[in-house]
């Protein structure tokens, strides 16, 4: 399915050349681009964290890439080198224009491997080109999480991947039960598949270098514990036992449940103690409950 016009890799193509800190500062130059901290701009400007970006993905000669939030394309180039394709999402319109001469810049041989989608990111449900088979991105620290729920959601295509969002986010993504930073994205995030760490990523190497520490996030896609309407209720469920995290399940779900009780008979039939808290229960304690619970959705 997303074989469909992929160049084959075995041809003999000219090396992509990565962008450095110059080249970066130049291409902002170019146009008239000020990184603002409003979207979240951070531009790699370090070829060697491309390099190794692009290696701790896994990406390979067969994958098909999505990118959200190319920027000024380091990573797009880097990506451009080892797959089959790749497909970026852009928001901004001078970026976005500015990114199609870049590829044909640093990337001659490979321009047709690229599509580009201007867009935001959160509202896309169809893609240019080939289905997608893997996301790479360096996401925006406002809107991480909700992104990368939005693709795992809309393109089951995509079954491997690799983020780097800010280290705190990593964290929240990567977190097993019981910890201090295990909540709503951790339970989210392993419906869709098995994420973990992959490493951090240090300040110097963006332009402008950001005020906090990144690092990078890996994930499997594995299937899905039920259908679309037990996600949706599931994701309820988390949503509720987070919102007062510091409660006991009983008191936690009372609103939700319709009152105490009506949460303990649930929380019982779940099998799951009411005095537990949310941060204490595995995603499949969270579909069991999300059985027991009937609670109409919006």
């Amino acid at each position: 399915m997303g074989s469909v016009g992929l160049r084959p890799r075995e041809v003999q193509l000219t090396p992509v050349r990565l962008l450095g800190p110059t080249d970066v500062r130049e291409l902002a130059a170019r146009c008239g681009i000020r990184p603002t901290k409003q979207r979240g701009q951070n531009f790699v400007i370090d070829a060697n964290t491309v390099r190794r970006i692009v290696r701790t993905s896994g990406v390979g000669a067969d994958d098909v890439v999505v990118e959200i939030g190319p920027g000024l394309g380091s990573l797009t180039l880097g990506l451009l080198d080892v797959a089959a394709h790749v497909t970026a999402v852009e928001i901004d319109e001078v970026l976005a224009g500015q990114l199609p001469d870049t590829v044909a810049t640093y990337a001659s041989d490979r321009a047709d491997a690229f599509d580009l989608l201007v867009a935001d990111a959160m509202k896309v449900t169809e893609l240019p080109g080939p289905a997608p088979t893997a996301l790479v991105a360096n996401l925006p620290y406002n809107i991480s999480v909700p992104v990368l729920l939005h693709f795992f959601e809309h393109y089951p295509s995509i079954t491997s991947g690799l983020v780097m969002v800010q280290s705190e986010v990593a964290h929240r993504l990567a977190a097993d039960p019981g910890s201090r930073t295990y909540g709503i994205p951790s339970v989210k995030a392993a419906w869709y598949g098995e994420l973990r760490l992959a490493g951090s990523i240090g300040r110097t190497v963006f332009w402008p270098a950001p005020n906090v520490d990144s690092a990078l996030v890996a994930w499997t896609r594995r299937e899905p514990p039920g259908d679309e309407d037990l996600r949706r209720r599931t994701f309820a469920v988390v949503d509720a036992a987070f919102a007062q995290r510091r409660k006991t399940l009983r008191s936690g779900l009372a609103a939700f449940a319709g009152s105490p009780g009506a949460a303990e008979t649930a929380l019982v039939a779940a099998g799951i103690s009411p005095q537990a808290r949310g941060e204490q229960l595995r995603l499949d304690d969270f579909v069991r409950l999300a059985r027991h619970l009937d609670h109409p959705l919006g």
